[in-house]
């Protein structure tokens, strides 16, 4: 019985090395490794969508993950592997998206939302402030009624 379930926790940990092992790549350097990492970490999982394709394991990740990897191989630069990739599957994969004609409202939403903020807030103090300061004025009855309370207070002070 024991040599069963030893061969099954062999057998069990040579397949996840295996699966593991599936994904290793070669690099020549340091350098080209930090690059994959780098590179694999500024792109989004298009399934996952708030995971990078490094740390996903998603199939299309694995994918991406391989085409960066033989883009690399292949020579092409940074910027050549992100535009690949974003002609393929757009610019969702991009975690900065580039500022252009179509993206500007996606960057100027921030700016927008706090200068609308802004505005709001000042017009509420602006109007607290004039409703402040025209305070209506009292009537004759009124007016009559707090000169009666003001000379009764003086004289209980004065009592």
């Amino acid at each position: 019985m024991r040599g069963i379930l030893l061969s099954f926790v062999v057998m069990l940990l040579s397949s996840i090395t295996v699966a593991n092992a599936s994904e290793v790549y070669q690099f020549e350097s340091h350098q080209e490794e930090q690059r994959f990492q780098d590179l694999t970490s500024e792109l989004r999982c298009p399934k996952c969508q708030n995971q990078n394709i490094a740390d996903s394991n998603s199939p299309i990740s694995k994918d991406m993950r391989a085409e960066v990897y033989r883009m690399m191989e292949a020579g092409a630069s940074d910027a050549e592997i992100v535009d690949a990739l974003v002609a393929r599957f757009g610019e969702f994969v991009r975690y900065k998206p580039q500022v252009e004609q179509r993206t500007i409202l996606l960057w100027a939403t921030p700016a927008i939302a706090v200068l609308g903020g802004l505005l709001v807030v000042a017009g509420v103090v602006i109007r607290s402030r004039r409703r402040g300061t025209e305070a209506p004025a009292l009537t004759a009855e009124e007016k009559a009624r707090a000169d009666k309370i003001l000379a009764e207070l003086d004289r209980n002070r004065n009592a």
